[in-house]
């Protein structure tokens, strides 16, 4: 066997092909298998030949990698079979061989059988057991081997019992297992092989056992007790030995300790795995064993099953149920001989090929047909004697009464099995009994039975129908049945349950397209059919979609010539099904254009899907119900539209508010079809909403989603320009006013919407009176107290169109502008009023604008107000809005108006410069020499492009660079497509941008730019801190990320700026540095007692000088150091920040280390800290202190030096206060400082304390999530 093996594996190194003589379609299978293994293969084949040449393991790691390997192929476990003699038979060869060289008693045998039997398994729980062990060795000598090395893993203790990485003693047992299970089947009696006989120079009676044999069941009987798959193998070996013919004393001795286990009321854990082990035990018995060895004990055994599945232990244990109800349906099959009956129905095997090329010809029908009618003269003529001579024991009829009630378990895997048992027992049945079987299956499918029921009904008919036992003559009455499991949805509370009887059901219609001819299931097919395609295209659940189309599929392929079934497998195809948008919106409309499918899909909108528990489905319901109006126009404005209309007024909100958006929906269609309603109809349409609120449906439970439902159908009329009365369009814009002012921001969207099209279908259009004073209106409404109608107001003014701007649009502007503002009053701050109305305020902008570009009629000089009011009032107003920065208890709201406000720069600077270019064009070289230097030609541009200036173009890339360097992954990505944007546009140059160039280097015209990873965003903005017109604001942005709590931000941030000041060293490292300090500088006082920004500052400030930046500048640091004691006196006084304290804390001990005079007064104001109020802060001082006088001998005397340095060590200073006063005074004697010139420089900035008072900002909620960096 070894040389054998040996030369496959030289042939399979040369390329050539084991068996040369095996047909082609064989070696094409391989070739493919082998293709897509190919790589990986040659890996493990190296990792194998390393095991194999040296007999074991050596490397721990290889094992590891090729149970990795293969754990990819979990659910492709085809694809190793080609190699899995190549892998298990030399494994096998090394455990065989090492075992009878080493010997069972030596301890070395286990370390290696171990590694090589994870490699074993590994492959086993991917192909099965059934796969590997044909290539296991089964020489009889290896019977007692396998059983000594068991015997020896079992007794061996496992190394750990939790552990991450398997050290193979389960991996071992399972394999030998295995291996016994196929050595068990030795055609020789097993007492002759089991030497212990001979070396005991006795013999054994007949009525004893071989000592092998009993070793075999003790273990086995052990391993029942696990809970791991040494059960289920032990199970194995023992159904292969206990049914052989040899065997029937081992087997009665094996069913009386079953029997023992089953009737134990023992319940602890170890019994009830023990209970699961033996029941898996007996059902693998039954089903190797002979019907003549198992009979005689059937009674025995099925008394104790009878009484344990009715019991609680049972009930708590679907593992359990699952493996009675297997033993269940084999010990009926044992009772029932094996035949196969006359009367099954056996269907003409064909193929999707021989189906397409065959026509439906008279010839072919009549083939079919007498097939058919040979089936069915066969089944009168065999009937009547199998019924006479049938007789089952009343055993099976409890049996089949267990199974049936079975498919009503609650758990899926027991039904499964259940419907599986129905269909093997109903097999040997005669054709009566088998009716009443499929009679009492389809007694599940009533109202009262749950969805278990219907769930396993539908598994069990599809076991009949696959094994030929559900005839077509009983098709009648199955198949209503299959069509309502097809549409089971139940609700249960806020959501419903069927999903898995639909997915069932569909696989009842498969099991039906595979089992009959065409002739029998032509009818039921074009019954199918329809309910099918209504599941695959509107189902829910993706699964349920698949499903469905699968069975059709199936149904098109075995049945053949369904009409255009081939285009609509095409179109409902696994993948264009997985999206359900693209299911109801695109698939379904293209398969309704096919006869017989129109009318049945709105059948299904309308009834099941319309009125869905899920609101987002009914939103989609109505769209897909509008898709369909072209099919047939006149059904939809005759029929579906005079069903809606009722259910808008319905008790059951689902219904109502599906019903509202389908009829809007639909008048829609019917009006982009070209259809006029009736005026009766019109009528009926218009009175929808009055009666809606005549019924007081916007109250209570539900009124949210109908107020959104409401809106969109006032949107739908309105693009239809529907006739209405004065009187309903004053109704219907009280009702878009109500909506605008609910807190909702969905209904204020929705309200939005159909408020932008109301108006300028009915008001503007028409002349109407209403139409003056809404513009006031909703100008006066942008001062309300209630925050909701701010939110709304501000959106509505946006969408108004030009003619009701027109006489007030500076007033709008003007308001909207001041509405950007954060408010004064705290309580009427609200940061959705402040985005809304920025965004309003640029549609404003954008309405007058376009309106006045495509007007003739127009006054030039309220032209240039106009762009004038939006370069000084609009853009300083988004200016103003990048800087806000309000925090409640959401977190940072403020960010929701700064990306508004990046978004409307961007849009008022293409208006400013579209306006500006009118008269210019665009001369690149131009525009490049004025962003670097001012000359003549600035002027002259100025002039052709007076609205966007320098100063505009500085502040816009400056104000979002700003941004995209802090610390919100989101906005970070929003302002750098925004500078893209304005970089690139297609159509708008933009002007005056300086240092263009380079911006467009660091900013490249690129799409998919990771612009939100901070590694990626970071090296690149950094390189605009070289820029002093862009530098401060950069900078300002990017300390709060250095300075920030987000570990991952910090890094990221602080490493590019490093980079960036180390790039250049020797040339331009002294003046980045320097322009670096000034601006540091200004952000500290630009800055002053905002807390935001100085606590990240000091700390970048600490970084910096931990990297020995800032103090190696000669007469620049003593400058600097100075400048940020001045603002750290100004910050730290009265602080009650612990991050602030301990940064400033930080940098005074960094700037004591610089020369004289700093140096002295940092001390000094480090000194004050030993007396804070919070010990930690006196801590924290202490040690900073107790460093400043190790690393800097010029501040104290070197005699005086070792005094302070142990005052400070030995004082508890996070202790009593008075005592670290006392200390601190000492220490101020030490270092020569005068108390009341420490006490002056405490006091130095009262003098600027009222123009510098600010309110404590610890005193609101805001602050406080503001000082954690948020």
């Amino acid at each position: 066997m070894a040389i054998r093996e040996e030369e496959t594996w030289k042939k399979e190194e040369m390329g050539i092909a084991p068996n040369d003589e095996e047909d082609d379609e064989h070696d094409s299978k391989e070739m493919v298998l082998q293709r897509y293994f190919l790589q990986e293969w040659k890996l493990v084949k190296s990792l194998l030949d390393g095991i194999i040449s040296k007999g074991r393991v050596s490397d721990p790691s290889s094992v590891h990698k090729i149970r990795s390997i293969m754990d990819k192929y979990q659910e492709q476990g085809q694809l190793l079979e080609p190699y899995l003699e190549s892998m298990v038979s030399p494994l096998m060869f090394i455990i065989r061989s090492k075992t009878i060289e080493l010997g069972i008693n030596s301890n070395e045998i286990l370390q290696i059988i171990k590694p090589i039997s994870i490699i074993i398994y590994s492959l086993v729980t991917v192909s099965g057991y059934k796969a590997v062990i044909k290539f296991f060795p089964h020489q009889v000598s290896d019977l007692e081997l396998a059983v000594s090395l068991l015997e020896k893993c079992h007794n061996t203790s496992s190394v750990t019992s939790i552990r991450q990485e398997s050290t193979g003693e389960m991996e071992a047992k399972c394999v030998m297992l295995l291996w016994l299970s196929i050595l068990v089947l030795v055609p020789f009696d097993i007492s002759s092989v089991d030497t212990s006989i001979v070396n005991s120079s006795g013999s054994i009676g007949e009525d004893e056992l071989a000592p092998l044999v009993l070793r075999i069941i003790g273990f086995s009987k052990d391993y029942l007790s696990n809970a791991g798959p040494m059960r289920t193998m032990a199970g194995l070996v023992l159904s292969k030995l206990l049914t052989r013919p040899d065997m029937p004393k081992a087997l009665a001795s094996f069913i009386e300790w079953t029997h023992e286990v089953l009737s134990s009321t023992v319940n602890d854990v170890v019994s009830h795995f023990r209970l699961i082990g033996a029941v898996e035990a007996l059902a693998a018995i039954f089903k190797a064993g002979s019907r003549k060895v198992l009979f005689d004990v059937v009674p025995t055994i099925w008394n104790d099953v009878s009484v344990l599945i009715k019991s609680s232990t049972a009930a708590r244990s679907p593992l359990l149920r699952k493996h009675l109800v297997k033993l269940t349906q084999r010990i009926g099959l044992t009772c029932l001989p094996r035949r196969s009956p006359t009367w099954r129905y056996v269907g003409r095997t064909s193929s999707l090929g021989e189906n397409i090329s065959l026509n439906a010809s008279n010839k072919y029908d009549q083939l079919n047909h007498g097939v058919v009618l040979d089936n069915s003269k066969s089944e009168e003529n065999s009937n009547c004697s199998e019924d006479e001579d049938m007789d089952v024991p009343e055993i099976v009829e409890e049996i089949i009464e267990v199974l049936l009630s079975r498919l009503r378990d609650t758990d899926t895997v027991v039904r499964w099995s259940a419907a599986k048992g129905v269909g093997r027992v109903t097999s040997r049945l005669t054709s009566a009994l088998s009716e009443e079987v499929l009679s009492s299956v389809l007694e599940l499918f009533t109202p009262s039975e749950g969805d278990g029921s219907w769930h396993g009904g539908c598994l069990a008919l599809a076991e009949l129908a696959r094994r030929g036992l559900l005839l077509p003559t009983s098709l009648p009455k199955v198949v209503p049945v299959v069509v309502k499991a097809l549409h089971y949805d139940v609700r249960r509370g806020p959501h419903s349950i069927g999903s898995h009887v639909r997915d069932a059901a569909a696989y009842v219609c498969w099991a039906f397209g595979r089992a009959y001819c065409h002739t029998d299931m032509r009818n039921v097919l074009e019954q199918l059919a329809p309910h099918l395609l209504s599941v695959a295209c509107y189902d829910r659940e993706v699964n349920c979609r698949r499903a469905a189309a699968a069975a059709f599929q199936e149904n098109v392929g075995r049945q053949g010539n369904y009409p255009h079934g081939i285009d609509i497998v095409n179109t409902a195809d696994y993948f264009s099904l997985s999206s359900q948008v693209n299911s109801y919106i695109h698939v379904a409309v293209c398969i309704a254009q096919y006869e017989g499918f129109l009318h049945p899909f709105v059948d299904e909108l309308l009834h099941n899907k319309i009125c869905h528990w899920d609101k987002g489905l009914r939103e989609l319901a109505a769209e897909a119900l509008s898709a369909l109006v072209s099919y047939e126009v006149a059904y939809f404005a005759d029929f579906v539209l005079e069903k809606l209309i009722p259910f808008t007024l319905s008790s059951d909100l689902c219904t109502r508010h599906g019903a509202t958006l389908a009829a809007g929906e639909l008048v829609l269609a019917l009006h982009q079809c070209g259809y006029d309603l009736p005026s009766d109809k019109r009528k009926q349409v218009s009175g929808i909403v009055p009666a809606i609120e005549k019924a007081r449906l916007y109250r209570g439970k539900g009124g949210e989603i109908m107020r959104a439902a409401v809106s969109r159908f006032i949107e739908c009329i309105s693009f239809c320009q529907l006739p209405l009365p004065e009187k309903i369009k004053q109704s219907l814009i009280d009702t878009l006013n109500e909506n605008l002012r609910h807190p909702n921001s969905l209904i204020q969207t929705a309200a939005v919407k159909a408020l932008k099209h109301f108006v300028q279908a009915y008001l503007v259009s028409t002349d109407n009176k209403g139409a003056v004073g809404i513009t006031l209106k909703y100008l006066l409404l942008l001062d309300d107290s209630n925050v909701a109608v701010r939110r709304g107001s501000g959106m509505a003014l946006g969408v108004l169109p030009y003619e009701l701007l027109a006489n007030q649009w500076r007033d709008v502007i003007l308001k909207l502008c001041s509405s950007c503002a954060i408010e004064d009053n705290p309580e009427d701050r609200d940061a959705e009023a402040r985005v809304n109305a920025i965004k309003g305020l640029i549609s404003v902008c954008e309405t007058l604008t376009q309106a006045r570009e495509n007007s003739d009629i127009h006054s030039g000089e309220d032209d240039m107000s106009l762009f004038h009011l939006i370069k000084d009032e609009v853009m300083v107003s988004l200016f103003k809005a990048l800087d806000d920065y309000s925090v409640d208890n959401r977190g940072d709201v403020g960010s929701w108006v700064r990306e508004a406000a990046m978004e409307g720069l961007e849009r008022c600077t293409y208006i400013l410069c579209k306006r500006g270019s009118m008269s210019s064009t665009r001369e690149s070289d131009l525009l490049e020499s004025v962003s670097k230097q001012p000359n003549s030609n600035v002027n002259e541009e100025n002039q052709m492009c007076s609205f966007f200036d320098i100063n505009l173009a500085t502040n816009l890339v400056g104000g979002i660079a700003k941004q995209a360097v802090e610390k919100m992954d989101k906005l970070r990505e929003v302002a750098a497509k925004v500078l893209q944007r304005i970089l690139y546009h297609k159509e708008i140059f933009i002007p005056f941008i300086p240092y263009r160039e380079k911006i467009e280097e660091i900013v490249p015209n690129e799409t998919n730019l990771k612009w939100g990873v901070p590694t990626f965003s970071y090296p690149r903005f950094v390189q605009l801190l070289q820029f002093s017109c862009y530098s401060r604001q950069v900078l300002s942005g990017l300390v709060i990320s250095i300075g920030g709590l987000q570990d991952s931000l910090r890094k990221a941030s602080l490493s590019a700026f490093l980079e960036y000041l180390q790039v250049d060293e020797d040339i331009n490292k002294e003046s980045k540095v320097c322009k670096l300090f000034t601006d540091i500088l200004w952000i500290l006082q630009e800055f002053k007692r905002c807390d935001r920004v100085i606590i990240p500052t000091l700390k970048t400030i600490e970084i910096l000088f931990s990297k020995k930046i800032f103090l190696d500048m000669e007469a620049h640091t003593s400058i600097f150091c100075a400048g940020v004691l001045d603002s750290l006196a100004v910050e730290l006084k009265g602080s009650k920040d612990f991050s602030k304290l301990y940064a400033g804390i930080a940098v005074l001990g960094y700037i004591c280390s610089v020369s004289d005079p700093v140096n002295s007064r940092a001390f000094s104001h480090l000194l004050t800290f030993l007396s804070h109020r919070y010990p930690k802060i006196r801590k924290a001082a202490a040690e900073q202190v107790y460093l400043v006088l190790l690393q800097n001998g010029s501040l104290v005397s070197e005699e005086k030096t070792d005094k302070a340095l142990e005052i400070i060590s030995e004082t508890c200073w996070d202790g009593d206060m008075e005592t670290a006063k006392l200390m601190k005074l000492e220490l101020y004697e030490i270092a020569g400082l005068d108390v009341g010139q420490l006490k002056t420089t405490e006091k130095v900035p009262k003098k600027d304390d009222k123009k510098y008072a600010a309110p404590d900002e610890n005193e609101s909620y805001s602050s406080l999530v503001e000082s954690t960096g948020f």
